[in-house]
């Protein structure tokens, strides 16, 4: 098993954690991981993705052109990303920042109302663990003993007693997740 994956939004949106934390959790499993982030200058507010790869094999580079699962979280990361799935592949989006929705028909696409399931929470930082649970929902490669592991490993110290939180969170994205079917 190989799945290579661009987690891609603005900065601030938690792109590069939830990309630390899947590796992390990857690592929990015993598999090969590489996390390849990559920001403008700017950080929070400008663009910002990662690439993240989890294998049961050795991986050659951390370097992708196509990817098995893309996670889109605005408008400008779909423009660039969307084409970039390879076909049968999996595209994971939030509406609440992209205006023009996924088109193709050749992958599985699935909404995940993650803004507006975080605010329902009451807590928006939760955001990017609601996709993160929609992501493992529709593409269960880790288990969720290893994601709390990876939360563990990830997180500071002094942020562990979020990780009942962010696991609720996790939970609730495997509730919510939309498939999308285009014709």
């Amino acid at each position: 098993m190989t799945e290579e994956m661009i987690i891609a939004g603005f900065g601030g949106q938690g792109v590069l954690s939830m990309g630390k934390i899947l590796a992390y959790s990857g690592i929990m499993e015993d598999k090969e991981v590489t996390w390849f982030p990559s920001y403008g200058p700017e950080m929070r507010g400008g663009t910002a993705n990662v690439t993240v790869i989890v294998s049961d094999t050795r991986i050659s580079s951390p370097i992708l052109q196509e990817f098995d699962t893309a996670i889109i979280l605005n408008q400008q990361s779909m423009d660039k990303f969307e084409k970039a799935v390879k076909p049968g592949g999996t595209l994971l989006y939030d509406p609440n920042g992209v205006i023009n929705p996924p088109t193709r028909t050749d992958i599985n696409i699935y909404k995940v109302e993650a803004t507006k399931t975080a605010v329902e929470m009451g807590n928006p930082k939760v955001f990017n663990m609601i996709v993160f649970g929609s992501y493992l929902k529709v593409r269960p490669i880790l288990s969720l003993d290893n994601v709390e592991k990876g939360l563990e490993k990830s997180l500071p110290e002094r942020y562990h007693k979020l990780i009942p939180l962010n696991l609720e969170a996790i939970k609730k994205g495997q509730e919510i997740v939309a498939d999308v079917q285009l014709v």
